[in-house]
């Protein structure tokens, strides 16, 4: 067990060196993006990169490409995974700062994270920063047990039992973050089964204050974007 715990902290330990400091002077805007699986945050994630500027980080993602990369961080990683331990919280932040950090952007929609209670607090606690608000696709299990298995295409994830085991997992560790920040007033949510359109017209609402700030960026005219709807205000 000792030497589980010590593997642990040694991944923590490695990985000081990748955070790094944000200027002072410079507001970083992050936005937790939660739903269960199927629920299309992957697909709003994409139009609101695409048009408000936004960096999209995936917590799952960023851990595959450490493991991907054979460092000796991202071999320690893969050890814990194949043993059925749970990467602590500070490793995937860790990852995520030097992500931002190196992503040279302020503004980032933090996907699939924080899964737990316990990611939130260390989040927070890790990185000095509170989420600008929580966007929440509301979507219910009906309806994303189905688009999972219509999508299938050899995927070992999208089959019936577990999908209902993510469905589990998401219920019982996620809700809670969810909670958590909606007694603060900090969740948009969105009703996720609609069509991909209709939901991103909702979605624009939510990311209009941030409109005017990208738009500055591109004098050029690369703002018109191709939708087949008006731009938000």
């Amino acid at each position: 067990m000792a030497t589980k715990e010590a593997a642990s902290t040694d991944v923590v330990d490695g990985m000081k060196d990748l955070t790094g400091s944000f200027p002072g002077d410079k507001k970083i805007t992050v936005v937790f993006v939660l739903g269960g699986p199927g629920s299309g945050k992957g697909t709003q994630c994409a139009n609101i990169v695409q048009h408000f500027g936004f960096t999209h980080l995936s917590a799952g993602d960023l851990l595959r490409a450490e493991i991907k990369s054979g460092s000796e961080n991202g071999t320690m990683i893969q050890n814990m995974i194949k043993e059925g331990k749970i990467v602590p919280s500070e490793v995937t932040i860790k990852l995520l700062q030097r992500a931002m950090l190196e992503s040279g952007n302020d503004k980032f929609l933090v996907d699939g994270f924080p899964r737990n209670e316990e990611n939130r607090a260390a989040f927070e606690s890790v990185t000095n920063i509170e989420p600008e608000f929580v966007l929440f696709f509301d979507c219910s299990e009906e309806e994303m047990e189905r688009r999972l298995l219509n999508r299938n295409q050899g995927r070992d994830d999208d089959n019936i039992d577990t999908i209902r085991k993510r469905f589990n997992v998401f219920l019982e560790s996620s809700l809670p973050v969810i909670e958590y920040y909606n007694s603060k007033g900090k969740v948009r949510k969105i009703d996720a089964a609609k069509p991909i359109d209709e939901i991103f017209e909702v979605v624009k609402g939510i990311f209009a204050p941030y409109s005017t700030q990208f738009k500055n960026h591109y004098n050029n005219g690369d703002w018109a974007f191709d939708m087949p709807h008006k731009a938000a205000n």
